[in-house]
Formats: structure tokens, C-alpha cells, sequence
């Protein structure tokens, strides 16, 4: 007003009312809309970081904001709001005494492998199956059917095995599995004096006797019942179990059963009496 009536410089104007220069070069600044939507976003955001803009907008449009998904998008990017890349998990690998590739088995006893398989029960509930089978007679030695098998429940499967027979293994072969990577088992396996062979992660077919009659389980059994409870499964494995190493011929082995190829190993390689 004193610069128009009085024609006054805006320093002169402002000295006289005492007002500092810079609040005559200030524009106001609007009230930002969507100060809530993006407070709203932000506690979103740090609750639920794993989740991204999409997601935020469907909770927000739930609870009666009226705003669509690309508003959401850029209020996000504003925001500096962004999903955390994933971080790789650590692999556990446990060490080898023999390569997987190398090892062959040569008798019986003288490598087990190892691995795991799952199915469901009609109410929903997860089963476990431990397999172990004698890669050179193709023996299956023992299907451990649970609702969770830890690294415990293997050393008392092979304990039990190794009762039923008499004899330990010379090496076993598995994955990295974490019940199969467990101190637990290397401490077995150090005892027992038996190795270990490992598969390299991911490459199951490193471990192929295993892989093979799980897939014959699988296509034969368990694609085929629905399991009402774990002891109607493990009933009915145990029965395909004694059909497959009594009863049905197989072709690697001279169309002899298992059970037959075994016995007549051992008739024909007697031990060595020392």
C-alpha cells in the first residue's frame, strides 16, 4: 500500500513498517489434498512393506477413499515408497566325502540314498515320507510316513533299519535338505562310520535310484488314493512297499524282485571269513 500511494521502494516500505523483504516475494503455499491419503500410505507402506501400490489402493478403496489405483501409484512414488528387493536365502550345504558323481554302488550296504516326498490328506493336512533305498539291490529299506519328519526322526529311521539288518551303510546319498543337513545326521553318519555323498543343490538327478522309485510311488499310489488320516497312508504305503520289493519284478535287476536279486547276492558272494 505504501509503495502504490506513497511511491515508495519496496526496501523503503518495508523499513518503515518493519517487515522483513522476503515475506513480499513469498507465495503462500496451498494446503496439500492429500496430506491424509498420503499419511494413510505411509503407515501402509510401514506396516505392510512387503506389499506394493496395488495393494494399498484395494485396502484404500475398502476403507471408502475415492481415489484410483494410478493416483495411488504416483502419491507412492512421491513418497519414495518402494517393496525391498527379496534377499537371496542362505543355501546350507553339507559336506561330501565322496563326490556324488563318482560314487556307485557295488554291493548291497554299500550306498543308501535318502530323500523326502509329500502328499495331502482329503482334510487338508501335509504328509511327509522319508525314502530310503539300497541303490545297488533297489531295495527299499524303509517309507517314514509322518505329518513332520525331522532331523532326529531320520537318525531313528536308520537306527532302526540298520537293527532290522544288521549292517550299516558304506555311504549315503542325499540332498541338502535341512533334516538331511542337520548335525544331528553328521554326527550319525561320523559314529556310524558312514559317508556322505551330497548332490549338488538343485540337480535330483544326481540322485536317480531314489528319484526313480519315488516317481513309481507317486504315479502308482499317491496320484491314485485320497488318504483319509496318516494311518490309513501309512497303511497303505507300507502295503505298496512290500508289493514293490516282494512281488513285482524289476527290470534293472534281470526281472527278479529286490528281495529275490538280494538273497541270491549274497548266496553267490558269501562273506570272507577272516
Amino acid at each position: 500500500m505504501l509503495q502504490v500511494r506513497l511511491g515508495l521502494s519496496q526496501r523503503r516500505a518495508c523499513q518503515i513498517v518493519g517487515q522483513h523483504r522476503s515475506t513480499q516475494r513469498h507465495d503462500p503455499l496451498a494446503p496439500d489434498p492429500d496430506s491424509g491419503i498420503r499419511a494413510r500410505v505411509r503407515r501402509f507402506a510401514a506396516r505392510h512393506p512387503r506389499c506394493g501400490y496395488r495393494k494399498a489402493h484395494a485396502i484404500l478403496v475398502s476403507e471408502g477413499y475415492r481415489i484410483n489405483r494410478k493416483k495411488v501409484q504416483r502419491l507412492w512414488r512421491e513418497e519414495g515408497l518402494r517393496v525391498p528387493q527379496k534377499k537371496r536365502k542362505r543355501a546350507r550345504v553339507s559336506e561330501s566325502t565322496m563326490p556324488a558323481d563318482r560314487l556307485v554302488a557295488e554291493h548291497p550296504d554299500h550306498v543308501w540314498a535318502l530323500d523326502f516326498q509329500f502328499d495331502v490328506t482329503v482334510r487338508g493336512k501335509i504328509l511327509k515320507i522319508l525314502h530310503v533305498v539300497d541303490e545297488f539291490t533297489r531295495e527299499s529299506l524303509s517309507d517314514l510316513v509322518a505329518y513332520s519328519i525331522d532331523a532326529d526322526a531320520v537318525v531313528a529311521c536308520l537306527d532302526k533299519i540298520v537293527g532290522r539288518r544288521g549292517r550299516r551303510p558304506d555311504s549315503i546319498r542325499m540332498d541338502n535338505g535341512p533334516e538331511l543337513t542337520a548335525t544331528a545326521l553328521r554326527d550319525w553318519c561320523r559314529f556310524s562310520g558312514a559317508g556322505t555323498s551330497c548332490i549338488d543343490p538343485g540337480s535330483p538327478w544326481q540322485n536317480p535310484w531314489v528319484e526313480s522309485y519315488g516317481s513309481r510311488m507317486r504315479d502308482e499310489l499317491l496320484s491314485i488314493e485320497q488318504f483319509e488320516s496318516l494311518l490309513e497312508a501309512q497303511i497303505l504305503v507300507a502295503d505298496w512297499r512290500e508289493e514293490y520289493n516282494d512281488y513285482r519284478p524289476h527290470s534293472a535287476l534281470g526281472m527278479l524282485t529286490p528281495t529275490e536279486f538280494a538273497r541270491r547276492w549274497r548266496e553267490e558272494h558269501p562273506p570272507e571269513l577272516s
